[in-house]
């Protein structure tokens, strides 16, 4: 799968297409619609669901250096208000400021990140290590490990300093009951 047609396949979901325009409008910085609902929108075109089948939030990232509290919560009010007529949770999270409540959700340690994509380096899985922005009349697509897996319904792990086991396997499981043609690669087989 090339890059325009995984771009084709997602946004054929008009909620992500709502949501990348609101960003691009509002001019957060290194701003991105990231991760599942780009992913799982491409397998519902691909096995014939509804483009939403499945898809719990719409996840956004961006990085601002206002590493406050209060600024993310306004950035999270901010996008309620302007996607409400969508009826989907959004999910935005200032990924300059992650490092600070991460290790005591997750009890691990997560270090400062520079850039938005260093957040979806991170991602549990690396077939939703994906994000789209507007750029211009265009589009701009971050995706390290490209699209085979997305075109070929594969999920894998992505193991790193944060990986964990346990929390794939529950992700991959949810997965694989509402898409049954996705092939889950364990997690010890990486």
């Amino acid at each position: 799968m090339t890059r325009d047609e995984f771009i084709a396949l997602a946004l054929q979901n008009p909620n992500n297409v709502a949501i990348i325009d609101a960003l691009q409008e509002l001019a957060l910085p290194d701003a991105w619609l990231v991760s599942g609902c780009l992913v799982q929108s491409a397998w519902n075109v691909l096995t014939d669901r509804a483009v939403d089948h499945g898809i719990a939030d719409y996840d956004v990232f961006y990085f601002d250096p206002d590493t406050s509290w209060e600024a993310e919560d306004a950035v999270i009010r901010l996008l309620h208000q302007r996607l409400a007529h969508l009826s989907i949770k959004v999910e935005a999270r200032n990924q300059a400021r992650v490092h600070l409540w991460y290790p005591a959700k997750h009890g691990l340690p997560y270090p400062p990140l520079t850039c938005s994509t260093d957040g979806i380096d991170r991602f549990l899985t690396q077939n939703t290590q994906i994000g789209i922005r507007r750029t211009g009349d265009g589009y701009d697509v971050y995706a390290p490990h490209g699209f085979d897996d997305v075109a070929h319904l594969i999920a894998r792990p992505n193991p790193g300093p944060n990986f964990s086991a346990a929390n794939y396997d529950v992700k991959a499981s949810r997965w694989k009951a509402l898409w049954p043609e996705l092939t889950v690669i364990a997690a010890e087989e990486t």
